[in-house]
């Protein structure tokens, strides 16, 4: 097996937050695993999120910090007892600073099977171009 396919097979698992401020509310608080790709015209954020509904998500964006909090509620029922459990719960957070190339007004979000996928469009101004030069 080569290199890149043992990677591809490697499972992380998550990861607790190592914050150093005092928590206020019980529970397990998760750092959730993001990739950051760019664009000339845009910066693409994927963070796993596993068993985060939409509605138990928050995105803010304040004094250019944006940032993700989530919740994964536990999912036996009222009348289940809990026989095993491997899947922890909590809450998930994370924070980005973002720089004055991003258009802010036109950050899009959407979550699909456990992973978000915020799509931040830079600004014109920062958006490369190409200046032709005429001859004469």
């Amino acid at each position: 097996m080569s290199d890149k396919e043992s990677k591809n097979l490697q499972v992380k698992p998550k990861q607790k937050s190592t914050s150093h401020a005092e928590q206020t509310r019980p529970g397990l608080i998760f750092t959730p695993n993001v990739d950051i790709f760019e664009t000339d015209h845009d910066i693409t954020l994927l963070a796993d999120i596993p068993g985060v509904s939409a509605d138990d998500l928050t995105i803010d964006l304040r004094k250019n910090v944006l940032t993700l909090t989530g919740e994964v509620k536990p999912s036996e029922g009222a009348d289940e007892e809990a026989v095993m459990i491997e899947y922890d719960t909590g809450k998930y957070h994370r924070q980005f600073t973002l720089s004055s190339v991003i258009d802010q007004s036109k950050i899009d979000a959407k979550l699909n099977d456990g992973v978000l996928r915020l799509t931040l469009p830079k600004v014109r101004e920062a958006t490369p171009r190409k200046i032709e030069v005429t001859a004469g």
